[in-house]
Parts: C-alpha cells; structure tokens; sequence
C-alpha cells in the first residue's frame, strides 16, 4: 500500500522538523502568513477555496518568493471556481502559462465532471492534478480515473480536504494530500494521529485502488453516493472519522 505525503501548514517546530524529515511536507497560501520551510517539499494553493484569493497579479507577485525554492515545489494551483469544472477551465487557462513560466509546476483543480471537460486537452497544460470538487465527486470512481489517466502522463496528484484515516486510505492512489485536521485538532497535539495514518497505510498489504475498467470520460457515479472503504485497521492514535 502507498502512503501519500499529507501536506500541513508549517506552523510549529515540530511539524517543520517532520517536512525537513520527509515525513510531511508543507501546504502554503497567499492567507497564511507562513514562510518556505528550509528543508521538505511544500505545495501553495491559491486560497479560493477559503475565499481569500487576492486577484491574479497579486497572486503572481506572491508567488516569486517560491521561484528560488523551485526544485522543492511540488505544484502551483492556478485559480479554480469551487464546483464548476468548466468556470475553472475558463479561469484557469491563462494562468497555467503564466505561473509555468515563473519556473514553477502548475496545478489543475480539478472540479465537479472535470471528466466532461474533453474540449480542452488540459493534459499538456499542467503538471500536477489536484482534486478539489465537492466530496461525491472527490470520491468517485471519475475522480479516480482521472487521477489514473494523469498519472499515467507523469502528471502529480494531489487530493485536498482529507481529514480523518478513512479519507487518506479512500485516495491511497494519491501521491499527496492534505487537509485542516492538524490546524483545528491542535497542530502538535495531532501530529502523531496524522502520522499514524501514514504508518498504518504503509503497513497493509499492497493492492491497487484504483478502478481498471472506466475511461477517463465515463461519469459513472452517483454525486450522492460516495464509494465505501474498507474497515480500516485498528492502530493507536487513529482517527477513523
């Protein structure tokens, strides 16, 4: 089974010595106030979904501090429209060009039937994959296999609002993903829990998550049903919901 790397604000010693570890690594946003670690990698989201999007030029201006850090970025989020895939590719176009051109790997968030989006071939305009969307679609097999088709392209995918173990182990297809959990749990006191589901995902038998038998434009989901997941195992300090 594979782990994906739970991004985190960087916001104690602890946590930071955790990213410098590679046992985390650090989520920032132009509402944040945290500095570029020293050591890990770390990935920026544009804080849209937080509605504290500061507008495209301060926004660019904003990411010149990551430019030098550039080797350790993992990905860029353009700007998105939070559950409207085809408002974020009208969004999200002309940014793409713009922050690759910075240096920086770009991220597409992916929103609700991004699978529909077949008249933009985003796939050469992005590196990394992010799935955001409402919580069906994040769960779904489309969101799924959408992930799978990037992967295969050597793009990096990223899943946000991943709070509990059920969550992290629902998207192990995922190479990164993060979520509040530390920020309103207490950033150390739930340090070990988040780590925790990191061991105990490591620790299970390796099987493949992902769906083999949809391409990447079948919407066959139900936006009200979200797949189920296995029990997960018991472990010390685990948080299963």
């Amino acid at each position: 089974m594979r782990a994906p790397l739970y991004l985190a604000p960087p916001s104690t010693l602890r946590i930071r010595a955790e990213i410098a570890a590679g046992r985390l690594g650090a989520l920032l946003n132009p509402a944040s106030g945290n500095r570029v670690p020293e050591q890990g990698l770390f990935g920026v989201d544009n804080a849209v979904y937080g509605g504290n999007y500061p507008g495209d030029g301060p926004y660019l201006k904003y990411l010149e501090r990551f430019v030098p850090h550039a080797d350790r970025c993992l990905f860029v989020t353009a700007p998105d429209v939070v559950g409207n895939a085809l408002a974020t590719e009208a969004r999200s176009r002309p940014m793409l060009a713009e922050i690759r051109a910075m240096g920086l790997p770009v991220a597409l968030v992916a929103q609700d039937h991004m699978e529909f989006a077949s008249t933009w071939d985003f796939w050469d305009e992005a590196d990394c994959l992010f799935i955001g969307g409402s919580t069906e679609w994040k769960l779904s097999d489309a969101a799924a296999n959408l992930s799978r088709v990037a992967s295969s392209l050597g793009k990096w995918i990223h899943v946000g609002r991943v709070n509990s173990f059920l969550r992290y182990r629902l998207v192990a297809w995922a190479d990164s993903v993060d979520g509040t959990y530390l920020q309103w749990a207490g950033p150390d006191q739930a340090l070990p829990t988040v780590l925790g589901w990191r061991d105990a995902l490591l620790a299970e038998p390796l099987i493949d998550m992902l769906p083999r038998e949809l391409d990447w434009l079948d919407g066959n989901y139900i936006l009200t049903s979200p797949r189920l997941a296995k029990t997960a195992p018991v472990v010390d300090q685990i948080t299963l919901f």
